[in-house]
């Protein structure tokens, strides 16, 4: 699932790429990802249009329009974008082709087809927009103990929750959690104060790193998923960074949690690792 700093770097790959193109055709080989809130068609009201910008919300990427159209993507689980020539190789389920006026196309793929591709004049619109938390970034220490206070489950869970913090997903959570050495499963009520100030470093810390890592790694492939840099996250059974431990490798509710049980003690699980 793509990310805060795989988004970022979309993003920044994109901004000077697509600014000022127009968009001369499009081609909608899966329309099940389409999202026409405008009413005008999908098709019909692209075609011609200019883009202004490429700017990023959570997970949510957005390409304002010269009009007052935006394109939105959500990405969700497996959505990929492609900045390519014509005679480029295709991605396998290919859904939305965008022909530019500089020759080039942007191509949405979807392995699962599970994303959304909106086009929207208001972002109201969007399904959960107005209930997005704010970015990671924005946030002071103060401002994510309020975030967190009113929930009590898993802190994983809390931390995936776009409602409290926007753009972090499965992978950066289990990353962060591990650079804040807490266990995943540890309900947020049982955070001391010098716990949740270790999480909140180690957010800033990990999807900054992560940014940097991504920009020096992904470059313009930005259909590329880049993770073998994470220190636990898909990384069962091998070594702990830490201490040397094999990682632990949880896999529950079609959700993959990984930790070291040395580095985030917690209590006891049915699971094995």
């Amino acid at each position: 699932m793509p990310e805060l700093p795989d988004l970022e770097i979309i993003r920044e790959a994109l901004t000077p790429r697509l600014t000022g193109q127009t968009i001369t055709a499009i081609e909608v080989v899966r329309p099940l990802v389409v999202r026409d809130l405008t009413g005008q068609g999908f098709v019909q009201a692209l075609t011609g249009q200019s883009f202004a910008d490429v700017r990023r919300r959570g997970k949510i990427l957005l390409f304002p329009l010269e009009s007052e159209l935006t394109l939105a993507i959500n990405c969700k689980l497996a959505g990929r974008l492609q900045y390519a020539a014509p005679s480029d190789h295709r991605q396998a389920k290919t859904h939305v082709v965008w022909y530019l006026s500089n020759d080039q196309e942007l191509r949405y793929s979807d392995q699962r087809t599970m994303g959304q591709v909106y086009l929207t004049a208001e972002m109201a619109a969007i399904p959960g927009w107005t209930e997005m938390g704010p970015e990671p970034f924005d946030l002071t220490l103060d401002e994510f103990r309020e975030r967190l206070r009113p929930h009590r489950g898993e802190i994983k869970g809390i931390l995936t929750r776009g409602q409290v913090v926007a753009g972090i997903g499965n992978a950066y959570a289990d990353e962060i959690c591990f650079a804040a050495r807490i266990y995943p499963y540890r309900k947020r009520p049982s955070l001391s104060d010098d716990e949740v100030e270790r999480l909140y470093q180690a957010m800033q810390a990990v999807l900054r790193d992560a940014v940097v890592t991504l920009r020096e790694r992904v470059g313009t492939d930005i259909h590329r998923e880049v993770r073998d840099f994470l220190a636990v996250h898909g990384k069962g059974g091998q070594p702990c960074p830490a201490c040397g431990t094999a990682i632990s490798e949880i896999k529950a509710q079609n959700r993959l949690t990984n930790f070291c049980r040395s580095c985030q003690p917690g209590g006891l699980l049915k699971f094995q690792s």
